[in-house]
């Protein structure tokens, strides 16, 4: 317990980027994955082989390549300049925005297809068809995959310790600069995360009791 008390600032710091990069990353990601979720659903081929190359590409790029580009490689590039911390996002957005697409894409597959002959029939195109008929049925089908995905980004938060962002993943590390035991410390920071995995799972679980009502 002193290790957490005497250090609090630390996993205060540490944690409260945490949040941040796993909030920020996540929307951007439900975002953008939604949208290439659409796009490889389109009736557009060149729509859908965009879509699929950069879900192919991306996902089977490691996380920590990703980052490493956009943390030392985009500088070089010689466009806009950004911080670590923005870098970070922007990695983790872009690589989780390939599973959420994945996700909602399974989602929309599990809709009958007469849900979408029954809303051309009366005239909706293929983009109101998607927003107001196919994708609020594919999220409700989604849940538990999709919470696993965004799980999942919590914890890759931690791999941006290693480009200079000062989240949970790094207290660890300056735990030993200030000569606190790290084995104290990595139990506390593995402890703090279990504990928010439990929260999204009971948010997960709410979300499903509430959704299946509403079917």
């Amino acid at each position: 317990m002193n290790t957490l008390l005497n250090n609090s600032d630390l996993f205060i710091t540490g944690f409260r980027n945490t949040l941040v990069l796993f909030v920020v990353a996540g929307i951007f990601a439900l975002i953008l994955g939604t949208i290439v979720a659409t796009l490889r659903v389109s009736p557009i081929p060149a729509m859908r082989a965009a879509a699929t190359l950069y879900i192919n590409v991306v996902r089977n790029t490691p996380l920590t390549l990703v980052l490493f580009f956009f943390a030392l490689g985009y500088p070089k590039l010689g466009l806009v300049e950004i911080d670590f911390m923005t870098a970070a996002t922007v990695g983790l957005s872009l690589y989780t925005a390939t599973y959420v697409a994945e996700a909602v894409r399974s989602g929309i597959n599990t809709v009958p297809v007469g849900q979408a002959e029954a809303a051309r029939a009366i005239g909706l195109p293929f983009t109101q068809t998607l927003t107001l008929v196919i994708l609020p049925q594919a999220f409700r089908a989604v849940i538990p995959p999709m919470f696993s995905v965004f799980i999942a980004l919590l914890k890759n938060t931690t791999v941006a310790a290693g480009f200079s962002v000062a989240e949970a993943g790094a207290i660890r590390s300056n735990l030993s600069e200030r000569g606190e035991p790290a084995m104290a410390g990595l139990l506390w920071v593995a402890l703090i995360f279990v504990l928010l995995v439990f929260i999204l799972s009971f948010v997960q679980r709410k979300l499903e009791k509430k959704w299946k009502v509403a079917r």
